[in-house]
């Protein structure tokens, strides 16, 4: 099972926050926000859910890459089964929980992903594929 979506670059992106990675609905975002790796993501709030409440297993793997594909990032994470905010994703290293956070436990956050990514990402025109995995519980 699976979910997709898209989010843009923005100039300001640095990807420096060390325990967590946001993507945002906003079209704007500050030099503050350095867990932002991308904009005007295209999420939808209502499939989003569903995707969580079908999901067999709260062990999810996110793929972040490039239109080409020449570009890409693997984050392992715990899935946050009350996600409930209809404009942010947050990705967390540690175990907070927020009605914005998705996911926690996870293996990167901004600070790990590849520079080169961040350096993609600092042009508004281009644009990020997010899938999200969830891995089957075999018992």
């Amino acid at each position: 099972m699976q979910y997709t979506f898209h989010a843009y670059g923005h100039p300001d992106i640095l990807g420096t926050h060390k325990t967590t990675l946001e993507f945002t609905k906003e079209k704007e975002v500050t030099l503050n926000g350095n867990c932002i790796i991308g904009v005007c993501a295209d999420f939808d709030f209502d499939k989003l859910t569903e995707f969580i409440k079908k999901a067999r297993s709260t062990k999810i793997t996110i793929n972040v890459h490039t239109r080409d594909k020449k570009i890409k990032e693997m984050i392992n994470a715990e899935l946050n089964l009350d996600f409930s905010h209809n404009e942010e994703i947050v990705i967390r290293k540690t175990n907070f929980i927020s009605q914005r956070t998705l996911a926690i436990k996870a293996n990167k956050a901004a600070f790990d992903l590849n520079r080169q990514l961040i350096e993609f990402l600092k042009e508004k025109q281009n644009v990020i594929g997010v899938v999200m995995v969830s891995e089957r519980q075999f018992e």
